[in-house]
């Protein structure tokens, strides 16, 4: 490896000089962590009129009640794109409160019209640390499917097929 010139070290400088992080806020500092206690599922109400309750932090910890029970000609024609959804429900461009009560919503109107496949386009989840804060709908949706109020409904989340988005889309398959 060379190395740098007297002007190329004062250049590279510079350019160094001129960067600024992504974020200006500073990383969260790691704590241990805390023995944590068993969560408490919430309890079940009545339909208000008001949005849906959003699943709290220690209910998305409870382990999903989807069943995931779909036989293997269902997962063929899903791999294969041989499947047409009822229903699309695209959160692009929601809030984290926006994509909740959207969901439940299109869940609540498939159920009611007897739809059977739901695809949900939700983006692809971004990995990485902070700064960069992306994917957070997509990161949740299966914690929120699993303590939404229609969760006996549904028979299976699969990931959707490429000509449906792939890896940003989901297909939530209801029971009859």
């Amino acid at each position: 490896m060379r190395k740098l010139s007297t002007e190329e070290a004062e250049l590279w400088e510079r350019v160094t000089a001129s960067i600024r992080p992504l974020s200006r806020d500073p990383e969260p500092k790691q704590e241990e962590p805390r023995p944590q206690k068993r969560p408490v599922p919430p309890p079940i109400t009545r339909r208000s009129k008001g949005p849906p309750p959003r699943p709290s932090a220690a209910a998305s910890t409870l382990a999903p009640r989807i069943a995931n029970n779909l036989d293997g000609g269902w997962d063929r024609r899903l791999r294969a794109g041989a499947v047409e959804p009822d229903r699309v429900l695209d959160l692009h461009g929601h809030t984290l409160d926006q994509a909740w009560e959207a969901i439940d919503r299109t869940l609540e109107r498939a159920v009611a019209n007897g739809d059977r496949v739901v695809l949900l386009v939700t983006g692809h989840a971004r990995p990485g640390d902070p700064p960069l804060q992306r994917g957070k709908i997509r990161a949740a949706v299966n914690d929120w499917l699993a303590v939404s109020r229609h969760s006996g409904r549904i028979a299976a989340v699969r990931a959707a097929h490429r000509r449906h988005g792939g890896g940003g889309s989901l297909y939530i398959i209801l029971r009859r």
